[in-house]
C-alpha cells in the first residue's frame, strides 16, 4: 500500500468532523475488525434514591480493534466535556499507524517512534481541524474592551460574551488515549491521560499476575508533579482541587483551555508553559509467550467504579479477576467484556441504594465505561463459533460452580516461532497453545448481590439472549404429589431409625495417614468464588519511554 503521509506528519484525508464531532461515514468503518478481541459500554449515570438515573452528558469515550495484515491495533479514548476530541483521536490514530508508517520499522525503538510520532500528528490536526474557530475567538475578544470585568461584559455585550462561551465549549474539549499495537509477535503501547492498560500473565504455576503497562497521567502522579513544579506552578493546590482545567489529567490530545489558552485560567497561568501536554508514554515491545493469557484497555470510569463501590486497594487485580471469572461462563469475547462492565455497574448502583450518606455522596454518579479484552491464550469453554460471534450472553453472570482439580487444567496451543508476526497471524480463529489455566469459575461471591437465577433454556439473538427461568426467587415448587409420603415410627428415643449408614465413612477417615487428612482438609476448606491474582508492582516509567 503507497504511503499517503503528508510533510507535516498526518495522514491523507481522513474525514473532517463537524462541529458536534459526530460522524456518520468514516474511513475506519471499512477497516477489518479483529476477531480477537470483545468490547463492553456504559453511559454515564447519575442516580436517584427512587432507583432511577439519567446519564449527565452524551457517551464520550471511543475506542477501536483492528486486524490489518500482521498489525494488530487496538485504542480507547475517553473524552471530556464533549465527544469532539474522542471521535477526532479515534478515526485519525488508525491513518497514523496503518497506512504504511510501521514499513521497514524492525527494532523497538523505531516501531515506539512511529507511536510516538502519531500522538503528536493526532494533537496537531485537531487543532489545525479548530482554526477557524481559534480565529473567531480572538476577533470576539478583540471587540472587548481591556480590563472590563465579566459581569461588565456581559452587560454591555451580551451577544458577544454568549458567542464566546459556545466557542469555548467547542475548542476546550480534549481525550484521554491508550493505544497498544501487537507486531511482529510483540506488544507496544502508548499513552496520555489515565485510560489503563493491564497485561494479564499466567505463571508457571499457573497462577495469573496482572501488570498495569500503562501510566495514569493525573495530578497524583509525582513525576507529574515534578514536571509542572518546573513549569512554575503550585503544584499542592492543584493536589487539593485534583482539576487541571475541568478534568484531571495532566496529559491528553486536544482541550485547548489548558494548553494554548491556559493564561486564562488563574492556577494555571504562571506556568512557563502549557501544563497540559500530547507527549505520550511509549513502552515495547514486550514478547507475546504461552504465557500471555489476555490484554485489557479500560476507561476510568471502570476501575474508579469498582474503587468507590467497593473501597478496594487492588482495582486491576479485581477486575482480572472478574473478567477471568467471565471467561468461563460467557460465550463471547463481546460477552466477557460486557458482563464484567455490566457487573461493575450493578455494584456501584446498589452501593449507591443501600449505603450510608456519606457512601450516596461517593456513589451518587459515575462516567462512561469502555472495556476492551483482547485474548491471547485464556481458554474460552463455551466459544460457539468465532470468538466475538453470536452464542449465549449472560447481561450478568449466574452461579456458576464447578468441581476444581488440584491441578490447573492444560489447553494444548503450539506456540509460534518468536520471529513469526503475532500469535495470531495465520486466522481469526484462536490458536491452541499449551498453557496450564488457573480455574476461574465462581460460586458464591461478595459480588453476587442480586438474587440467584437459574437459566435453564437461553435463547440467542445476535450477542443477546433471552432467557426462560425456572427459579426466579429461589423457590421451586413441586408437585403436591411428592409430598404425599407415608408415616415414619420413632423408637423409644423418639428417633427414627437411620436409613443412611456411615460406617464405612468413619473406617476410611480413621485409616488416613496424617498427611492425607491435611490434604482433605485442604480439598473442603471454602474457597473464594474468584481465582487470587497478583498485581505485579506499579509499572515504573524510566526517561526513555518519554520523549
Amino acid at each position: 500500500m503507497a504511503n499517503p503521509r503528508l510533510s507535516n506528519g498526518s495522514a491523507g484525508s481522513p474525514p473532517r468532523l463537524d462541529m458536534q464531532g459526530s460522524h456518520s461515514l468514516s474511513w475506519t468503518d471499512d477497516l477489518p475488525v479483529c476477531r480477537l478481541s470483545g468490547v463492553g459500554f456504559s453511559t454515564n449515570q447519575i442516580y436517584r434514591e427512587d432507583g432511577n438515573r439519567r446519564e449527565e452528558h452524551e457517551f464520550e469515550d471511543k475506542s477501536f480493534h483492528f486486524r490489518m495484515d500482521d498489525i494488530f491495533l487496538y485504542g480507547v479514548f475517553d473524552g471530556h466535556d464533549s465527544a469532539r476530541a474522542s471521535n477526532f483521536a479515534a478515526q485519525r490514530m488508525p491513518a497514523e499507524l496503518l497506512l504504511g508508517q510501521l514499513q521497514n520499522k524492525t527494532t523497538d525503538e523505531e516501531i515506539k517512534e512511529v507511536l510516538y510520532q502519531a500522538f503528536i500528528a493526532v494533537e496537531k490536526s485537531f487543532f489545525e481541524s479548530i482554526d477557524d474557530l481559534l480565529a473567531e475567538k480572538t476577533t470576539l475578544h478583540m471587540q472587548l474592551p481591556e480590563g472590563m470585568s465579566y459581569h461588565e461584559a456581559y452587560q454591555q455585550y451580551p451577544e458577544t460574551v454568549n458567542k464566546l462561551h459556545e466557542l469555548n465549549s467547542v475548542i476546550s474539549g480534549g481525550t484521554t488515549a491508550s493505544v497498544v499495537l501487537i507486531y511482529h509477535n510483540k506488544i507496544y503501547l502508548a499513552n496520555v491521560g489515565d485510560t489503563r492498560v493491564l497485561l494479564v500473565k499466567t505463571d508457571k504455576d499457573g497462577i495469573l499476575r496482572v501488570s498495569q503497562l500503562s501510566v495514569d497521567h493525573v495530578i497524583y502522579n509525582e513525576d507529574e508533579q515534578r514536571r509542572l513544579a518546573t513549569l512554575g506552578l503550585d503544584v499542592e493546590k492543584l493536589y487539593q482541587l485534583c482539576k487541571i482545567g475541568t478534568s484531571d489529567c495532566t496529559r491528553c490530545i486536544g482541550d485547548y483551555s489548558v494548553k494554548g489558552g491556559y493564561k486564562d485560567i488563574d492556577i494555571l497561568s504562571p506556568a512557563v508553559l502549557e501544563p497540559v501536554i500530547a507527549e505520550p508514554f511509549v513502552s515495547g515491545g514486550i514478547p507475546i509467550d504461552s504465557f500471555c493469557s489476555f490484554l485489557l484497555l479500560m476507561s476510568d470510569g471502570l476501575y474508579h467504579a469498582l474503587q468507590e463501590a467497593t473501597g478496594t486497594e487492588q482495582v486491576n487485580a479485581e477486575i482480572a479477576s472478574m473478567v477471568a471469572a467471565e471467561f468461563a461462563v460467557q460465550s463471547t469475547l463481546n460477552g466477557v467484556a460486557q458482563a464484567l462492565v455490566d457487573k461493575v455497574v450493578r455494584i456501584h448502583h446498589d452501593t449507591f441504594m443501600m449505603g450510608s450518606p456519606e457512601v450516596k455522596r461517593i456513589c451518587q454518579k459515575r462516567g462512561d465505561i469502555t472495556l476492551m479484552v483482547r485474548n491471547f491464550n485464556y481458554i474460552l469453554p463455551n466459544a460457539i463459533g468465532t470468538p466475538t460471534g453470536g452464542g449465549r450472553f449472560l447481561p450478568v453472570s449466574v452461579p456458576y460452580y464447578q468441581g476444581r482439580s488440584s491441578n490447573p487444567p492444560t489447553v494444548t496451543i503450539p506456540t509460534p516461532p518468536y520471529s513469526s508476526p503475532s500469535t495470531t497471524d495465520a486466522s481469526d480463529t484462536p490458536e491452541e497453545l499449551a498453557t496450564p489455566i488457573a480455574s476461574t469459575s465462581p460460586d458464591n461471591t461478595r459480588y453476587d448481590t442480586a438474587t440467584r437465577e437459574t437459566n435453564r433454556d437461553s435463547r440467542s439473538t445476535g450477542t443477546y439472549s433471552t432467557s426462560d427461568s425456572t427459579q426466579s426467587s429461589g423457590e421451586v415448587r413441586f408437585p403436591s404429589r411428592y409430598y404425599e409420603r407415608a408415616k415414619l415410627e420413632l423408637d423409644e428415643n423418639g428417633k427414627i431409625e437411620a436409613y443412611v449408614d456411615f460406617s464405612d465413612f468413619y473406617k476410611a477417615i480413621e485409616e488416613l495417614t496424617e498427611a492425607q487428612r491435611e490434604n482433605l482438609d485442604a480439598e473442603t476448606k471454602p474457597k473464594s468464588g474468584y481465582e487470587t491474582i497478583t498485581e505485579e508492582s506499579d509499572f515504573h516509567s524510566t526517561p526513555e519511554n518519554y520523549h
